[in-house]
């Protein structure tokens, strides 16, 4: 047998990839990450990105309302942060992107920022009101340089 293949893959860098408009979905995925984190003693990433789409052309024009969104985003990463120190994780670390796509701002700057050996994102949850169609998870699935799992 190959010695390569007897070599267990073990993640060091985990990217938590966090909706806030789906927190089923995150729920799931926040609760493998984590458990992944501490079985690999891995550091964790916990990223979320706002979204182009939830910022309407009027609240494109107010500082204050953009600052509100981000504090908003901000404050929620952060509640997973704590949500992962308080089951134990040590090596946790809020990520907070905007302006652009979901999947090109994970691709283009945050991969790159954090580099991460493993993503794990949520399977989305559809929403009626939903502005954008298709999962984030495949299309990070078929473009990411590193593996990514999708917790349904």
């Amino acid at each position: 047998m190959d010695k390569k293949l007897e070599n267990p893959l073990v993640y060091r860098r985990i990217l938590l990839t966090v909706d806030e408009d789906d927190h089923e979905s995150t729920t799931r995925a926040f609760r493998f990450a984590i458990t992944l984190a501490h079985d690999y003693d891995a550091s964790l990433g916990i990223v979320s990105v706002m979204e182009n789409e939830d910022i309407n052309i009027f609240d494109s024009l107010t500082p204050s309302k953009l600052k509100e969104k981000r504090n908003n985003l901000k404050k929620i990463v952060q509640g997973y942060v704590d949500q992962a120190e308080d089951n134990g994780l040590t090596k946790v670390e809020p990520l907070v992107y905007e302006d652009g796509d979901v999947d090109d701002v994970i691709l283009e700057r945050v991969i790159p920022d954090f580099k991460p050996d493993l993503i794990v994102t949520g399977a989305d949850t559809q929403f009626p009101h939903s502005k954008i169609t298709g999962a984030i998870g495949p299309r990070l699935a078929k473009r990411a340089p590193v593996s990514v799992i999708v917790v349904r």
